[in-house]
Formats: structure tokens, sequence, C-alpha cells
């Protein structure tokens, strides 16, 4: 029940959801279609799982390196206020559990943000650290793409890939003109000024200036970027090795070329967890590289369901933490 005695609009709330179901469900059943289903069955049967088994061992390196980088993130916040590492852990892999059925990581995020908000951070904070997490994230992903494209002939000069690559770019770009001009941080606030409803223009104007106190912390910022291209490299040395279970003879280049660009597709935020997405997408990219479309499939799908494996630490924790004093007072 809400504050007026009314019960909550969950039909109106699935139907907000509803769409995007409808678009992961069919986008998926479209590229298995078109990847012919005992294809991707007799790929999946045939697979090797060791290899396999040591791409899982590396996501626990890269979920450790994630929450490595939110913590040092959270350097501007004092320390009186910051939450102790235990509760921040919690914070971090239950978010990532939870943004699992949630759109994109767009879900995750705010569900991040708004757990840390309620541990005695400013609302602020809370939002431009993820926001930080996330620019970081994408600026790993630009470099690494940029690396990589060259390694495979022609890839470059596709449309899609260099209008996905200046999107990027110009985010990243935007970001650090935030972080760093005064002259940009003005222009900023004025237009904030402009947006509707005061508690719209309050928030954006404290999550501006939580932004820009990252301008006293360069060091922290890189440390936070080496840490996100650590993190991509595993993701693609994962992918690698996926494909190496299924019997795709790509090398590793193809996947250093193609992954990270992946990876943007996949933080669309238009189905859940990028399911529909990162099929469509890993099939398209890897027949560039000559390979047939039923093994990327099976590729899409176990690297998104390595995604969720290393997402179930949360949900462990989401299952058997324990509930907060305040929540146990609204119960009693």
């Amino acid at each position: 029940m809400n504050a007026r005695g009314q019960a909550p609009q969950r039909p109106a709330r699935l139907s907000r959801l509803l769409p995007r179901l409808i678009v992961a469900a069919g986008l998926t059943t479209y590229i298995l279609w078109r990847s012919h289903p005992r294809a991707v069955l007799a790929a999946a049967a045939g697979a090797d799982w060791r290899p396999m088994a040591f791409a899982v061992l590396l996501v626990l390196v890269d979920r450790a390196l994630m929450a490595y980088r939110w913590v040092v993130l959270l350097c501007t916040v004092d320390r009186a206020r910051r939450p102790p590492l235990g509760a921040l852990m919690r914070i971090f892999f239950v978010s990532t559990f939870v943004g699992t059925f949630l759109p994109a990581s767009v879900g995750g995020d705010a569900v991040r943000a708004f757990s840390l908000s309620r541990e005695n951070v400013s609302g602020g904070d809370a939002v431009a650290s993820v926001f930080m997490d996330r620019i970081l994230g994408v600026a790993s992903l630009l470099l690494m793409a940029l690396v990589g494209l060259p390694l495979v002939r022609g890839t470059a000069a596709s449309t899609p890939i260099v209008s996905a690559l200046a999107a990027a770019g110009g985010l990243c770009l935007l970001t650090l003109l935030l972080i760093f001009s005064r002259r940009a941080g003005r222009v900023a606030a004025s237009v904030l000024e402009r947006l509707p409803f005061t508690v719209v223009r309050d928030l954006g104007h404290r999550v501006l200036a939580s932004v820009r106190k990252y301008s006293a912390y360069p060091r922290q910022l890189i440390n936070v970027l080496i840490c996100s291209i650590a993190v991509q490299a595993l993701r693609i040395v994962q992918a690698y090795y996926l494909g190496r279970g299924l019997g795709i003879e790509a090398p590793l280049t193809i996947y250093f070329a193609f992954v990270p660009l992946i990876l943007m597709v996949m933080l669309l935020p238009v189905t859940f967890n990028g399911i529909g997405t990162s099929q469509a997408a890993f099939v398209w990219f890897f027949a560039r590289a000559g390979v047939d479309a039923a093994p990327a499939f099976a590729l899409s799908v176990l690297f998104v369901a390595l995604g969720i494996v290393g997402n179930l630490p949360g949900g462990i924790l989401y299952a058997f933490g324990q509930s907060r004093p305040d929540d146990d007072r609204v119960r009693s």
C-alpha cells in the first residue's frame, strides 16, 4: 500500500517492461531462426567444457576489479560519511544481481545509486560515483575498440561501427569537459535551469557538483580507467575461451576487434541484460570473420550466461544478507 492507502500500480509497471520483454524475445527468436536451431544445438552439444571452465574463473577476477574501481570512485565522499567496505561490497554485488533482471545495466546502476544514498551518502555523490564508473567503462571499451579494429581489415570503415565509436567518444569528451572545464560546468548549469520541476533541477545541480569534484582526483580517475581496461581485456579473453570451447577457430585478434563493440551494443537499454541485442551483435560481427551463425549464436548465449554466473554472488547476498535496521522497524 502507498501513502494514500492505494495498492501499487503493478499493471502499469508491467506495461512499461513489456516492450523490452517483447524486443528481447522477438530478437532472440529471430536470430535463432536465422542461425538454424538444430545447428546451434549441435554446436553447443559438442562444446569442450575445459576452456569454458577457465572463462568462469576469469569472471571472478573481473567482478573483483569492477567492485574495486567503484570503491576508488568514492574518493569524493568524506571519509566520515563513507560506508564500511562490507556494506559497499554488498551494495555492489546485490545491484549487479538485481540488474540482471532490469533493462541493460541502467537498472542495476539505479539500484546501486539508490542503495548507496541510503547509507548516509548524498544522492549527488551516489549518482556521480555510478555515472563515472559507467563513463570510464565506456572509455575503456572505446580504447579497446580503437586498438582492436585495425587488426581486422575493412571493419573500421563500417558506418555503424564508426557511428558507435563517435557517439562513445563524444560522450567521454563531454564528461571530461564537465569535470575539468569551468566554462562547460557553467553551460551545463544553465541548461539544468531550463529543466521542468524544481526537484529535477535540484538533483541535476547536485549531481553536476559531485561530478566536478573529480577534478581534484586525477590519479584516482586514471587508476579506475586502467582497471576498466583490464576488465574489458578479461571479458575479451573470456569470450575467446568460450569460443574455443565451441570449436570456433577465430584468432584472439578477432575477439579484441569485435567484443568491445558487442559490449557497447549490450549497454543499450532496450532489453534485459543484453538478451537479443547480444545475439544479433555476435552473429553480425563474427560473420565478418567467417564464423558461421550457429556457433556465433551459441557463443552469444554462453557469454550472456557467463555474465549471469558472475552476478550470482549478489543473489546469495540478496537472499541471505542481513536486513537493514530501519526495515526491521517498519515491519514491527
